[in-house]
């Protein structure tokens, strides 16, 4: 969430700045400069009488105590007088308050000076690419083709069980999964990253914290009765065990990863695009998070982003990293790196990760700060990655590995699964 401090200091660069993610924030930082003006002149005159209040319940005390009990009264009464006042001024400043947070919620995140202008993904910047793309017969199967040929994943037992976009991994499926899982776990507690194992059902106040909600209300499962909304990444529960905290500066940085299944109701169009493990409604994901000082989490996203490089490199997948434009980035980021794989037999990109850098739109929403020795606290940076998520990890795997024998199983990763092939 934007601060009204910052866009009353300088609302023409907000709305500038905005219209980068192509979003018009001309009318909404017009109506919140026009209550926020509002809100200052009643608590100015709110702060006043309260003021005034607290002389009075002084001079009253003192005039009691002094035998002038007439005057006394007669203060009491103008005090009286003054309460009703008051009261009716926070009841104008609360319903203030609350429209202007209504109205701040509706704002983006402001894009960092690196984001490049572009209305879709066709405007994204890739900066990096690496691997030689496989070169794969035209009979090279695709990997739901794979999967049921060795009875990996059954896509239709998922649809009796639950629906689509709920598959069950069987056998060596199910154990791949768990092998990747464990090793994408294993390498971000070699990088520092404390893991923690949070619910997979949140709060609202946990939704909001992160900028799912209001925004993806949606999208996202709702167990109305409880009120809970199941995770759509582990970036929420992780991210949010720090709301209404303030740190040291000297236990920055935060730096945690978490295990979880993921939920999402948008699984898209049919077609071959959400065929297979292309796009899924629940799927298993590592999750990176960090807290940080605002003068690092620059310098902290690139080491994010060569974590994420390092974990594709070793599984030999050719991949490329792209900087995303303005109308391709979430709600709450200022600047996102994704990560897409190259599937063999599919003959495109697949996406399998996106690292951000939220700045400190996070943390005002959370009020999550630092502390500096004894100076005043300050709102942190907030990042995070999925370092991986598994659908089309195992996809590119399976296609570009296949041989006709079967599937080749990566080396740093054998260890893990305990067999080399499939």
């Amino acid at each position: 969430m934007l601060q009204i401090s910052v866009i009353r200091e300088n609302p023409e660069k907000i709305i500038q700045k905005l219209s980068v993610k192509n979003f018009n924030a001309s009318e909404i930082v017009s109506d919140l400069l026009a209550i926020d003006e509002d809100r200052r002149k009643i608590q100015n005159e709110l702060d006043h009488i309260l003021h005034q209040q607290n002389t009075m319940a002084k001079e009253i005390g003192d005039m009691y105590k002094s035998g002038k009990k007439a005057e006394a009264d007669d203060l009491k009464n103008k005090s009286s007088a003054l309460k009703l006042t008051s009261q009716s001024l926070q009841t104008k400043l609360d319903e203030l308050e609350n429209r202007q947070m209504e109205e701040l919620v509706k704002l983006p995140n402001l894009p960092s000076d690196l984001v490049p202008p572009g209305k879709t993904p066709n405007d994204n910047i890739v900066v990096h690419q690496e691997g030689n793309l496989p070169d794969m017969a035209d009979t090279a199967l695709p990997h739901w083709e794979i999967a049921s040929k060795y009875d990996l994943i059954d896509f239709e037992l998922g649809v009796k069980l639950t629906g689509a976009g709920f598959p069950v991994y069987k056998g060596k499926g199910a154990r791949l999964q768990r092998a990747l899982i464990n090793y994408f776990l294993d390498k971000a507690t070699e990088a520092g990253y404390q893991e923690v194992q949070p619910p997979i059902l949140v709060n609202r106040d946990s939704g909001f914290g992160t900028g799912q909600l209001p925004d993806k209300d949606g999208q996202m499962y709702y167990v109305n009765m409880d009120e809970f909304y199941l995770i759509p990444t582990a970036e929420v529960p992780v991210t949010n065990i720090f709301r209404d905290v303030i740190l040291k500066a000297d236990e920055l940085p935060v730096k945690m990863c978490a295990y979880t299944p993921c939920f999402r109701r948008e699984a898209g169009s049919y077609g071959k695009d959400v065929r297979g493990l292309n796009r899924l409604h629940q799927f298993d994901k590592v999750e990176i998070v960090q807290v940080q000082a605002p003068d690092k989490s620059y310098e902290v996203l690139d080491e994010m982003v060569e974590h994420v490089s390092s974990l594709l490199r070793s599984l030999q997948l050719p991949f490329r990293v792209l900087r995303l434009c303005g109308g391709d980035m979430s709600f709450a980021s200022a600047l996102t790196y994704d990560f897409e794989v190259y599937s063999a037999a599919q003959k495109k990109w697949l996406e399998v990760s996106s690292v951000s850098n939220f700045e400190s739109f996070q943390s005002n929403r959370m009020k999550l700060r630092f502390r500096q020795g004894n100076d005043k606290p300050q709102l942190a940076h907030t990042l995070n990655g999925s370092a991986l998520a598994l659908p089309r990890i195992v996809a590119a795997m399976l296609e570009n590995n296949q041989t006709d024998s079967g599937v080749k199983i990566p080396d740093a990763i054998r260890a893990y699964t305990g067999f080399d092939s499939i």
